[in-house]
């Protein structure tokens, strides 16, 4: 077999694969069970699948319906990147307990280079079982490992292997392990349909292509995956950088029952807090606070912050969570420990003031939060947009310096939403209104959205006027799913004798108007 000239060393790597990994995220931390059938989705398809689950005939990429006429009796929940990333932490901390410099690949899957385990510990393979003790101690048992020239065969060699759970290649046998395999382990979806075109079907038939004319027909993204074809993985395994712990942390003995207490006792933890992040070239955007009381209560809130977090701003959020609850401290009992942990942090370069001083925006900011720390969290509120397919449902209050929290996502479809341009005037509560035909018949619409007549006047805060023009209506179908309580409307726009525009709602005999094109 023809092999392209190698460019640098190959480095001896061991990966660790976990298979299913966001199964196993999810499973670590919810109730869904691993063993019953499971599905995780992503816009609308299946991004992984249990064991149970593909024994039902369910698979990755297949649309959510297919999935559960397989399967009706499959669970299903929405993928999370962010599950995935934070389930796998502490494994990756677990792993450098007893092979320091670990390189993240994707969550589930990690290497390591094998030079310092592997004479450590005697042998690729005593490296290997005390990788898979690791994970077995953590409930992961089903973990694969392979070792061999290059990260990509070293992965290759951990997904064939089942029983036993590791798969080592010989030294310069790289190339022959990989060649019987297909071209669409090499994850490049147009160069493998070019390549499945052109008749080459395994990494042996791709790795025996002239190194030359792969550079010239596929340029240098080519050339680079036809060495990995061939076992001439060059690539050098760069260990992570464990993250700065920059959290702060204060236990308080004996605990202490007020409030104002609790926020003095904290105020130097603050401080440091802050003039640690700045030391670190920083600023705090987020921070999670975790309260916890001598019976075993615990408070947790993520606070954002509209620029960037102060001492007194870290002071004020700890006070306003303790305020939640009904009681002096917000919980039933003293508090013991209080934790600030900086969950968004940003580069401080991008938040220094101006050289003249500060600008209007900072200063209402300050203004508002001064406001703020007088009134509570919920006393200054600030209104975003946010989704729905009714304007009263896009206007959505946050607090001021929260991030929006509504479940209504403007960045999604929403179907039957009304188009542009908005009304400007949108009524709190919709007001009831009258639509009659020219001979005085309240207008209906039926379920097929025929109307029982042409609107000829309304009657919008008890005064009668004509209407010159209408268009609709525009069905709008809610909770269509649920038998017992659909929600069937149907949206009209209507001028009055005035020329002034009206948004109207329609369910069956009754109109409300909603908005008002001023």
């Amino acid at each position: 077999m023809m092999a392209t000239r190698l460019s640098a060393p190959v480095t001896r790597t061991i990966v660790l694969w976990c298979p299913d990994w966001p199964i196993t995220a999810v499973t670590r931390t919810s109730t869904l069970s691993a063993d019953a059938p499971l599905a995780l989705i992503e816009k609308g398809r299946v991004f992984a699948c249990s064991a149970a689950a593909r024994r039902e005939g369910v698979s990755r990429g297949m649309r959510v319906r297919e999935a559960q006429s397989r399967c009706p009796e499959l669970a299903v929940a929405p993928y999370e990147q962010a599950v995935d990333i934070r389930s796998f932490e502490p494994v990756l901390a677990a792993i450098e307990e007893v092979m320091p410099g670990a390189q993240l690949l994707r969550p589930g899957t990690c290497a390591i280079t094998s030079r310092g385990p592997s004479a450590f510990y005697g042998s690729d393979d005593e490296a290997a079982l005390w990788l898979l003790d690791t994970l077995d101690s953590l409930g992961i048992t089903d973990a694969r490992v392979g070792i061999a020239d290059g990260p990509f065969t070293a992965e290759r060699a951990a997904r064939s292997t089942t029983r036993p759970r590791i798969r080592v290649v010989p030294r310069g046998e790289s190339g022959d392990f990989l060649a019987p395999l297909p071209v669409t382990v090499l994850e490049r979806p147009q160069l493998v349909t070019l390549l499945q075109r052109l008749g080459v079907r395994t990494l042996g038939e791709f790795a025996a292509l002239d190194p030359l004319d792969v550079e010239n027909r596929f340029g240098a993204d080519g050339a680079h995956v036809h060495a990995l074809a061939g076992g001439l993985d060059s690539r050098r395994v760069i260990p992570r950088t464990p993250p700065r712990e920059l959290d702060s942390v204060i236990e308080f003995e004996p605990p202490l029952d007020r409030i104002d207490q609790v926020a003095f006792g904290f105020r130097a933890s603050a401080d440091r807090f802050i003039a640690e992040i700045t030391a670190a070239k920083l600023v705090c955007t987020s921070i999670r606070v975790e309260i916890d009381s001598e019976a075993g209560e615990t408070s947790e809130r993520t606070w954002a912050h509209p620029r960037s977090f102060t001492a007194s701003d870290v002071i004020d959020r700890i006070r306003w969570q303790l305020q939640g609850g009904g009681s002096e401290t917000g919980l039933s009992s003293p508090i013991c420990y209080v934790r600030v942990v900086p969950e968004s942090v940003d580069a401080i370069g991008g938040h220094e003031q101006g050289l003249w001083g500060t600008a209007a925006d900072e200063r209402i900011h300050h203004g508002l939060s001064r406001v703020q720390s007088m009134l509570g969290h919920g006393g200054v509120l600030t209104a975003v947009i946010g989704g729905g397919r009714t304007p009263a449902d896009r206007q959505n209050l946050v607090a001021w310096g929260d991030r929006p929290a509504s479940a209504l996502d403007a960045t999604q479809p929403w179907p039957g939403s009304l188009p542009t341009p908005a009304p400007s005037t949108v009524f709190e509560v919709r007001q009831p209104v009258s639509v009659v035909s020219s001979d005085q018949v309240i207008v209906t619409v039926d379920d097929r959205g025929a109307i029982s007549a042409a609107p000829s006047g309304f009657s919008p805060g008890g005064e009668f006027r004509p209407i010159t023009a209408w268009a609709g209506p525009w069905p709008v179908e809610q909770r269509w799913w649920a038998a017992e309580s659909p929600v069937r409307s149907n949206r009209f726009q209507m001028v009055d004798d005035t020329g002034l525009a009206w948004l109207l709602i329609n369910e069956g005999d009754r109109w409300w108007a909603e908005a008002r094109y001023d």
